[in-house]
């Protein structure tokens, strides 16, 4: 639930529901929030970091499992040791590199985009970070569907993988959001 709280309203804020969601108290703390594409961004920020958090977390559960722990055993589908545990499968093909490693490397430069497109909405960069993240994101897709499938092979479900997979959909459309919103005039609004 740790993960999911915060994925979910990332979620809602990047979605069109974000106009029908009560956040009168939270605009009457943040003014900035009355902007649409500032809800965006908040939603981004909440989506990314959850990647970026639950990729550490499966990097340690990595880390714990190597040095001969357990963290999440199980005897049923829903088994991350077994997944993340699998040496075979956890690793990037022709790397030693562990898939939490690379998550927490790829979302920390997510994040880095949606950061400094929020902070400097109107700098020369901000096509170049929209189109780099919606790049990332779909390269995303391709690793989502090889551990999917790693994980159809061993009848097992890595729930905190699946998190960081639907964090990575989620910061796709995220990045098509804000490409919206930088071409409406609402982003002109933005200080």
């Amino acid at each position: 639930m740790l993960y999911i709280i915060p994925l979910l309203t990332g979620i809602l804020l990047i979605s069109p529901l974000r106009e029908k969601l009560p956040l009168d108290v939270l605009m009457k703390k943040y003014p900035s929030l009355e902007n649409d594409t500032r809800k965006i961004f908040l939603g981004q920020t909440l989506i990314v970091l959850t990647g970026f958090a639950v990729s550490a977390h499966t990097l340690w559960i990595s880390n714990k499992i190597s040095e001969g722990g357990s963290y999440c055993s199980a005897q049923n589908v829903f088994d991350c040791d077994s997944v993340i545990g699998d040496m075979r499968y956890n690793t990037v093909p022709f790397t030693e590199i562990p898939w939490g490693l690379l998550g927490f490397l790829a979302f920390t430069v997510l994040l880095y985009f949606v950061r400094t497109l929020s902070n400097e909405p109107h700098a020369d960069f901000v096509e170049k970070h929209i189109q780099f993240g919606k790049l990332m994101t779909v390269g995303g897709f391709f690793i989502i569907a090889l551990l999917v499938y790693y994980e159809f092979k061993m009848g097992k479900i890595c729930q905190y993988c699946t998190t960081a997979h639907v964090a990575n959909i989620a910061a796709f459309f995220g990045f098509y959001e804000i490409e919206k919103a930088y071409q409406s005039d609402d982003w002109k609004k933005l200080k």
